[in-house]
């Protein structure tokens, strides 16, 4: 930043480096920009939680997602430099989605059919960290595979705790475990799915984009658009729950388009140029 002087310092989401950037610039006066602005879990124990609320408290422009963020901004006293851009993440998949179905073979090298395999993805530490939740976890996608086979891209926190612990065994449980997908992969991977349980906040996203029924694997989501909408359960760490939300998941035809209209990113760059 010493180096390059920028205009300005984008950072995005809720990650560590989120955090650090906002606060690298924020302390050489350099105005942030925070692209996901305004969300929450009212979860104080997610790391992720408390980079959102201080990130958003030293940037100088905010940009919301959704409504439900700019309202929650105003809940904390932030209105200056709000905008509802919608999601970059939209964005990104519908530029891709057309990308990975000719590029990507996933479903083919792993033999699976349309429609008839659960996806399943877990990497947030409350869950990975916490053998109790870990264990609930894996004994519903062990029920569910028991219907339908489970795919499990599994994260490599999920795999040291797993590998660290002598309760938790995939030995007993015939999921289906690959390595982490690339994008592409993973577009076509939730795409073709029967239904996809996650912990992760972009893939719950993602799942409603692509009429795909989602379970949440956590007790509260910062997308409270998608459970309203009705494609979103969220049905926390306990086996009974995940496998009963899993099989009795009957989501509305409608899809509200509640996270723009494909031009959120030309809307920042837009905001952005016109500030510098």
């Amino acid at each position: 930043m010493l180096q390059e002087k920028p205009d300005w310092t984008l950072v995005y989401g809720d990650t560590n480096s989120t955090l650090a950037g906002a606060l690298a610039a924020a302390k050489l006066h350099i105005p942030v920009a925070h692209v996901e602005a305004g969300l929450r879990s009212r979860n104080r124990q997610m790391p992720e939680e408390i980079n959102r609320v201080l990130t958003d408290h030293v940037s100088e422009q905010l940009f919301c997602p959704t409504e439900t963020a700019v309202s929650n901004l105003r809940a904390e006293g932030i209105v200056g430099g709000v905008h509802c851009v919608g999601d970059v993440m939209y964005d990104a998949l519908l530029e891709n989605l057309s990308l990975a179905q000719t590029a990507s073979s996933v479903l083919g090298r792993l033999n699976l059919r349309p429609q008839q395999y659960f996806l399943a993805t877990v990497h947030r530490a409350e869950n990975t960290d916490d053998p109790a939740r870990l264990t609930g976890i894996l004994e519903g996608l062990c029920q569910l595979n028991d219907t339908h086979p489970v795919v499990w891209p599994m994260h490599p926190r999920a795999r040291r705790a797993l590998e660290s612990s002598s309760l938790l065994s995939l030995e007993r449980c015939p999921v289906r475990v690959i390595e982490p997908a690339p994008y592409l992969d993973m577009l076509l991977l939730e795409r073709h799915a029967r239904c996809i349980l996650t912990d992760s906040g972009g893939v719950q996203k993602e799942a409603y984009w692509l009429g795909v029924p989602c379970v949440t694997l956590r007790d509260e989501t910062e997308w409270v658009e998608t459970v309203q909408a009705g494609w979103n359960v969220v049905a926390g760490a306990v086996a009974n729950r995940i496998v009963e939300s899993t099989l009795g998941f009957s989501p509305p035809e409608v899809r509200p388009p509640v996270f723009g209209d494909r031009k959120a990113s030309q809307r920042i760059a837009t905001t952005l140029a016109e500030q510098s």
